[in-house]
């Protein structure tokens, strides 16, 4: 019996055509596993003398047949195929390391080919469901914000109330926002604004007190702008058709807003997407803290508005992400809280993003290749590139103004010349001729409806102040601000201890962990929040009534933008600062920038601060015990750790009477924390109490109405409580003969003015140091003294 050769031939060249495109060329093979293949007995399939001997080649295992009785499938790894369905696909290869028939292998690839063109057929039918269905999504979502943009119409009955809107001339889209968000009327710095930048093109420099609402005094113009660009882009695409989209291109950068904190840059986004709700702009916070990789993804859907700090937005456009480097498109760039960016060279990263941003004017000298081969639009969009500068203290030059009244002012300087001022940050950003320059900041720079008030005290006795302060007027949410980040940590950990639960912010923390200190905050009716500078712009937080400068911070324009966190948006605020004798002549030097000659004393009940003091100690002994015992720790981890990744071993050698000691030590301290703890407790589980307060005899005319309600208070929360004590929780404090009233109401029912003199505040410290330098020339004057009295008694005795 007698067949064909096998499907498994060492070596083949198949003169069939694989495809219609031509035939493949074969290169033969040699494999050693296919040697002992060459050693079977073929029997040539055409003869010598055969005339087609020529065209079939000499090669005898080119062609042939071999007898099956002759071979064992087991010697040579073969396996007769048994008869059935033909499969399809990836089933239908052979296992590695066997080759197929050159008819087999031409068979296998038409029918690849033939399954690739059908996948790529249903590839293309299945992008092209996708493309309807999100068409339809579309249609479907801007016919649901036009009905809420209609129900938002139908819940604004009145529009008379919105009709100070009118006069500045906003987009239909625009006036929906405001209707929504219930803005009656417009804020000063808006109303200046808004006609300058939107509707007349201009760069601005505004200034305006905390809480005016400057975000929405730059915001509303680049919005108003886009959709008027969106407006003439929808015509011209009617007329023009799709030549249109070469003056319109999607997906480029227009708005590049630059704050110097996290958390501002994120509030401002917010403000934003709020006020872009329903009208398909995109706004992406670009912040540190967060991951990069996020970051990128959130920047390749190229939206319009970007809101940054310089650190994140220059590590990004130097990493050459591509939507922040074409900056050639940019309509808009923003710089919010101005003057905090030229601090000390905080922004380096500012400078080199300022020295990349294209000129504003017409000429093509020094832009790069990017900006000259830009498209027509774009190169229009170049031209009108306005600059918006803000913050609460800007102080302008009157050279300056008349530089922009006069157009005399310079697009860029050196790259050497460092941002110093706002005059210098405003001509390398590109500052235009004829600004707007729009100061409304009072003499005082001040909100109006801000009180401001002091607290003379000791350095040491400044915990005491905050924690009467907080226990006493606890009402409202409260921002205590602090200079250091160590003072910071000592001030949170006691009132924590004294069982005020507190909130705190600095640049140290992570900013997961910022983000939920000021949702914490936020989310609290009678909040506190202990913060360093961080927190002390732009940030808006609704209902903050009290700001403490614990500590004075070392500028006045800081001082504003602290105080400024309350008595925003015309409400009102109070502000305390806690003066120790040292910060006097700071003091007297911010009421001299400031134009205020009086200051009020805020009011203290000097009877309760004994009982703060007795609270306060133990609460420092506490936190000293437990410092001292994690810093042990952590020191100990400290060493081992890198002992460990030296290599080395760490023995102990202690004796076992150090050991003893050491365990006997450890004992009584913590015997000594837990009584301290039960101490704090029992004084905490009840009201905070007068020293003139008696507990056996009330006389007659000294219970008042309100004394008695709060002892009916005290003893239905005693009865709700079932008598626990020792929980060690934050409860409403009740102070016995006085209501728990905000600063701000005990500020006006008995705050006192008192005449703040700078002359006599320096006057004052110079005596002070005067007086300490004749005392330490005092005492070594009788140290010199005693050691001549010393020498006289040993050389008489000699």
């Amino acid at each position: 019996m007698a067949g064909t050769a096998p499907a498994t031939t060492p070596s083949y060249s198949s003169p069939k055509p694989s495809n219609k495109k031509g035939k493949r060329k074969r290169v033969t093979r040699h494999d050693s596993e296919l040697e002992p293949l060459d050693s079977l007995p073929w029997a040539p399939s055409i003869t010598e003398n055969d005339p087609f001997s020529v065209l079939a080649g000499s090669h005898e295992l080119e062609g042939g047949f071999l007898s099956l009785e002759e071979i064992d499938e087991a010697d040579y790894g073969l396996v007769i195929a048994k008869p059935g369905k033909r499969k399809r696909g990836k089933e239908w290869k052979v296992e590695k390391g066997k080759k197929s028939d050159a008819v087999d292998e031409e068979v296998e690839e038409q029918v690849e080919d033939k399954n690739k063109k059908k996948k790529k057929k249903k590839k293309k039918k299945k992008k092209q469901e996708k493309k309807s269905e999100q068409t339809q999504e579309n249609n479907q979502s801007a016919a649901a914000e036009t009905e809420d943009g209609e129900e938002a119409d139908g819940e604004s009955v009145d529009e008379s109330e919105f009709c100070a809107w009118n006069e500045l001339r906003l987009h239909p889209q625009l006036m929906k926002s405001i209707f929504r968000l219930g803005f009656k009327e417009p804020t000063p710095i808006q109303k200046a604004c808004i006609p300058a930048a939107a509707h007349q093109g201009k760069d601005v420099v505004g200034a305006a007190e905390t809480g005016s609402g400057k975000t929405l005094a730059f915001g509303l113009p680049i919005l108003q702008r886009l959709l008027d660009e969106r407006e003439k882009t929808a015509k011209m695409f009617d007329e023009m058709g799709e030549e249109a989209e070469k003056y319109s291109p999607k997906g480029i950068l227009r708005a590049l807003i630059i704050t110097p904190t996290r958390e501002l840059a994120l509030q401002v986004t917010d403000h934003l997407k709020e006020a872009a709700k329903g009208i398909n702009i995109h706004v992406v916070p670009i912040v540190g803290g967060m991951s990069t990789e996020k970051q990128g993804r959130l920047l390749k859907a190229r939206p319009e508005i970007i809101v940054g700090t310089p650190g994140r937005l220059w590590e990004l456009m130097s990493g050459g992400e591509k939507h922040l480097t074409e900056l050639h498109s940019l309509s808009f760039f923003v710089l919010d809280e101005a003057d905090r960016m030229i601090e000390n060279g905080h922004f380096r990263e500012l400078q080199s993003i300022i020295e990349i941003l294209p000129l504003t004017n017409g000429s093509i000298e020094g832009q790069s290749q990017n900006t000259q081969n830009c498209v027509t639009h774009s190169s229009l969009q170049r031209k009108k590139r306005q600059t918006f500068v803000f913050s609460a203290t800007i102080a302008l030059s009157a050279d300056f103004r008349k530089k922009l009244k006069r157009g005399s002012i310079k697009s860029k300087q050196s790259a050497g010349v460092e941002l110093n001022s706002i005059e210098a940050l405003s001509e390398r950003a590109g500052m235009r001729a004829n600004a707007a320059i729009i100061d409304l900041t009072n003499a005082s720079i001040l909100a109006n409806k801000l009180e401001e008030s002091f607290i003379e005290c000791r350095e040491e006795d400044k915990d005491a102040y905050l924690y009467y302060i907080l226990s006493v007027h606890g009402q409202g949410r409260t921002m205590v601000f602090c200079t250091s980040i160590a003072a910071l940590r000592h001030i949170s950990a006691v009132l924590r201890i004294l069982g005020i639960n507190v909130s705190t912010l600095h640049a140290q923390m992570q900013q997961r962990a910022r983000l939920k200190a000021m949702d914490r905050f936020r989310s609290t009716e009678h909040g506190i929040l202990v913060a360093t500078d961080v927190a002390a712009r732009g940030l808006d937080i609704p209902g903050v009534r009290t700001v403490v400068h614990y500590q004075l911070p070392h500028s006045a324009e800081v001082y504003v933008h602290r105080s400024g966190r309350t008595a925003r948006a015309s409400s009102e605020g109070c502000s305390i600062a806690l003066i120790s004798p040292q910060d006097t002549s700071k003091f007297a030097s911010l009421c001299k920038s400031f134009s205020k000659e009086s200051f009020q004393r805020f009011p203290l009940e000097e009877s309760y601060m004994p009982e703060v003091m007795k609270r306060l100690s133990l609460a420092r002994q506490i936190d000293k015990i437990t410092r001292k015992d994690s810093q042990e720790k952590a020191n100990k981890t400290w060493f081992e750790q890198n002992a460990e990744s030296i290599g080395l071993i760490v023995e102990n050698d202690d004796s076992e009477e150090e050991r003893v000691h050491r365990h006997r030590q450890k004992k009584q301290t913590s015997v000594h924390l837990t009584k301290l703890q039960q101490e704090l407790n029992a004084l905490l589980s009840r009201p905070m109490q007068p020293k003139s307060f008696s507990h056996r005899y009330l006389a007659g005319g000294a219970i008042s109405p309100l004394l008695q309600q709060q002892f009916e208070e005290i003893a239905r929360q005693k009865l709700d409580n079932g008598g626990k004590v020792g929980d060690n929780k934050r409860r409403k404090l009740v102070v016995i003969g006085q209501d728990c009233v905000e600063p701000l109401q005990a500020l006006r029912n008995a705050g006192q003015e008192v005449r703040i003199d700078s002359k006599e505040g320096a006057e004052k410290q110079r005596s002070i140091q005067n007086l300490r330098r004749e005392r330490k020339k005092e005492k070594i004057r009788l140290r010199d003294q005693r050691r001549k009295q010393k020498k006289k008694l040993n050389g008489d005795y000699e």
